[in-house]
């Protein structure tokens, strides 16, 4: 008998579209309702993602067959433990925005808050989309159903903004044409783009030119979407003048499910065995990943702004995850640290972010030379900045700590040693810019603050703090949990349904 949970992965996708239609009526009617709608939503969305990601770890893999259509025919949707992680990260965080957004996006715009709620759940449902199906054409119509969602939510505040999403459009619909390439020329030598079937039909074809460039084309598209040094420049911008729930959602989880494709077309439909033996490709990832490391850190010390300085720090980040990618074939943890960063880089820049957001809100502070004595005005929200950059250094026990833990040991037993040099450098470049913020947030006040007995605190509302703290508070408790090894069963899950290693 099918369980009830084995139809969530559908359902998560159709009630999200549903809510979408219903926020454009509703919301013409009254417009303060569509923040609730979409809350609702998504709470709901989370709860059932938890449930399937319960599901698949006490079960098996959910299957799912639209219209009853046997793959490789019909599209089918496939949940493992891979794609249920990282789908209940991306509601977590979806919902701890819209939360955020309420009280912002009525001050920053108004007339468009119907409309802003219209897209954001199509964005949370593109988003779910590229993570539950199994169908690798299904999986470009929901990366471009995400792009086309996240261009308007960028372009949404005007001005300069206006600018940023014009050049993610051009460089995102790049992407998309090489990704969609990738598609065609595999449809062109198997008939097929079920996922699965896909995996079976490739490994006679490796040798052919076609299969080998539709790799190269993935490679090339996906490195464009998730920002990969050198294909990232459409981000500072995009990530600079978006509003700030979608800066934390850009920077925590948009990049990071399109890195979760690449996974997923080089590991379950290419296989190990087409990298190792075919296209080598990892050991020039792990050298661009390091690259960005530093070109991420060292472009973020010359900003001046905080969003644009987040951005290339975003970089950076994407370095630490894609060094863990480029690690997995040659060390017995496997994508582990990749996979723990996703959630941690989630954590921090999805926190600063949100304060950042926060700083504009009450005081239409931009730069961070502007800062002085914030930390005395709005104390709750600069220590959670604080938390979150703490953690982003590499304090023990915070979320950054155990990453960069687990990537030096995964160079030390791939023989790598210089890239835990380059890990150990690019710290001290973020001890650098960070320091920066807080010297000014907490060291340099104003002359009047020094006369001042007393500053006034003039915090943002709860329901934007309540986000900005949870967030700060989970980049130091999740770091203790990943240091007592709780979730590691599911990283072995993970990591053997790829044919990796797992944790020793």
């Amino acid at each position: 008998m099918i369980s009830v949970v084995e139809h969530f992965p559908v359902l998560v996708i159709v009630i999200s579209l549903l809510s979408a239609f219903t926020i454009l009526i509703v919301g013409r009617l009254n417009k303060k309702s569509c923040c609730f709608i979409s809350f609702a939503t998504i709470l709901v969305q989370l709860v059932m993602s938890i449930f399937i990601l319960n599901h698949v770890r006490t079960v098996g893999t959910i299957r799912y067959w639209l219209g009853g259509w046997s793959p490789p025919w019909g599209i089918e949707y496939v949940v493992d433990a891979l794609n249920a992680y990282i789908l209940v990260i991306l509601l977590f965080l979806a919902l701890l925005c819209v939360m955020y957004s309420k009280r912002n996006i009525e001050h920053e715009l108004p007339q468009k808050i119907a409309h802003y709620y219209v897209i954001y759940q199509l964005l949370i449902t593109g988003l779910c989309g590229i993570t539950v199906t199994g169908d690798i054409f299904n999986m470009y119509v929901f990366i471009e159903i995400t792009s086309l969602s996240s261009y308007a939510l960028i372009a949404s505040r005007g001005k300069i903004a206006l600018k940023a999403s014009f050049t993610y459009l051009v460089l995102g619909s790049i992407g998309a044409c090489f990704f969609l390439l990738g598609i065609g020329f595999l449809y062109s030598v198997t008939g097929s783009l079920n996922m699965h079937d896909l995996s079976l039909l490739l490994p006679p074809l490796y040798g052919n030119r076609v299969v080998q460039a539709a790799f190269v084309f993935f490679i090339v598209g996906l490195s464009i979407k998730m920002a990969l040094f050198p294909l990232h420049t459409w981000l500072p911008d995009a990530h600079s003048f978006a509003p700030a729930e979608i800066s934390a959602m850009l920077s925590g989880i948009i990049i990071e499910v399109s890195t979760y494709a690449f996974i997923r077309v080089c590991f379950s439909v290419f296989t190990l065995d087409f990298i190792t033996r075919y296209v080598s490709i990892f050991d020039i990832l792990c050298w661009v990943a390091a690259m960005a490391m530093i070109y991420g850190s060292v472009l973020a010390i010359a900003q001046y702004n905080l969003k644009r300085m987040l951005a290339y720090s975003s970089v950076a980040n994407m370095g630490y995850i894609m060094l863990g990618v480029g690690l997995c074939t040659s060390t017995s943890f496997g994508l582990t640290p990749a996979l723990m960063h996703i959630l941690n880089h989630a954590l921090m820049k999805a926190c600063m972010f949100l304060a950042a957001g926060a700083f504009i809100y009450k005081f239409d502070l931009w730069e961070i030379e502007d800062f002085r004595g914030l930390g005395r005005k709005m104390p709750y929200t600069t220590i959670a900045f604080i938390l979150a950059a703490l953690a982003m250094i590499g304090m023990p026990p915070s979320v950054g700590f155990v990453t960069k833990f687990y990537l030096a040991l995964a160079c030390l037993e791939a023989g790598k040693f210089i890239f835990v040099a380059m890990i150990f450098f690019s710290t001290l470049l973020i001890v650098f810019y960070f320091w920066r913020v807080i010297e000014y947030m907490y060291i340099r006040v104003e002359e009047e603050e020094e006369i001042a007995k007393e500053v006034k605190i003039d915090e943002i509302p709860w329901s934007m703090l309540i986000p900005v703290l949870v967030l700060g508070v989970l980049c130091f408790i999740v770091g203790i949990i990943w240091l007592v090894e709780i979730p590691f069963p599911l990283m072995d899950a993970i990591n053997s349904g790829l044919g990796l290693g797992v944790v020793p």
